[in-house]
């Protein structure tokens, strides 16, 4: 009849409907990445917890590592770790100070270090490329040879010329030389300003192997995934809905007038 309008609506297929917020097997994956999201955050923060412990370095003797103020996560490790080239942290009373000192480990115990000759350091008569100073080693450092007792580390700042480390203590009975014991920690990354991951000291390679990276990178990556899988799966709802709106008014047809 002119004049009438009816509406026509498209037949449903065989199959199974879906809701509006989703099929059951949607429901469940997002419900299992928001579970598994959820385990992935938590545990690497967690993990890095136990792992890693932040300080903030008060002055410039590490620059141009670290520059004061710089805040530092560094990786819980026993001395007996450390090797040469690590930025640790450590307290040594003899040094007149009760609080935690940054320093960079230049030898070990057995080693014989001294500096500089022609602006580089010299450990066990090999001279020592240390990239991380950026071109900022001072000539007129000067360090006699020392021979450092077993159990025991000897430490620089990377900043040569006004750091209080072991070369202002070489007068002392263990000439400036501080034990594995006194370590607490190993530093891995400068955070905040995000400088990242320190660089690795290679040089030191030629005298034996240095540290790996802590696990920093795997826990930044789980807490990472973490997060995109609770976001993920708590937007599926959402979303579902609102494809199945979408799909609710494009099943109903308006027929015009015939």
């Amino acid at each position: 009849m002119g004049g009438e309008s009816t509406t026509r609506t498209a037949p449903r297929s065989g199959g199974k409907s879906t809701s509006p917020v989703g099929s059951r097997t949607g429901q469940r994956l997002s419900g299992i990445a928001v579970a598994l999201g959820i385990v992935l955050f938590l545990g690497g923060f967690a993990w890095g917890a136990v792992v890693y412990r932040p300080y903030t370095v008060p002055t410039t003797s590490m620059t141009p590592t670290i520059d004061a103020g710089d805040r530092v996560l560094a990786q819980r490790v026993d001395g007996d770790e450390i090797r040469r080239g690590d930025v640790v942290v450590f307290t040594d009373k003899s040094w007149v100070t009760n609080s935690a000192v940054v320093k960079r480990v230049v030898a070990v115990g057995g080693d014989k270090v001294s500096c500089c000759t022609n602006g580089k350091l010299t450990v066990n008569g090999k001279q020592i490329d240390e990239a991380y100073l950026k071109g900022s080693v001072v000539e007129d450092k000067k360090i006699p040879t020392v021979t450092v007792p077993k159990g025991r580390l000897f430490l620089l700042g990377d900043e040569r010329q006004g750091s209080l480390d072991s070369s202002a203590h070489i007068s002392d009975a263990a000439q400036g030389t501080v034990a594995r014991s006194a370590v607490t920690a190993r530093v891995d990354s400068v955070v905040w300003p995000m400088k990242g991951m320190l660089e690795r000291p290679t040089g030191f390679e030629t005298l034996g192997a240095i540290s790996s990276p802590g696990p920093l990178h795997t826990i930044v990556t789980l807490i990472v995934v973490g997060a995109v899988l609770v976001l993920a799966g708590g937007a599926y709802g959402p979303v579902a809905k609102r494809m199945g709106n979408r799909r609710s008014r494009t099943r109903t047809e308006p027929v015009g007038a015939r």
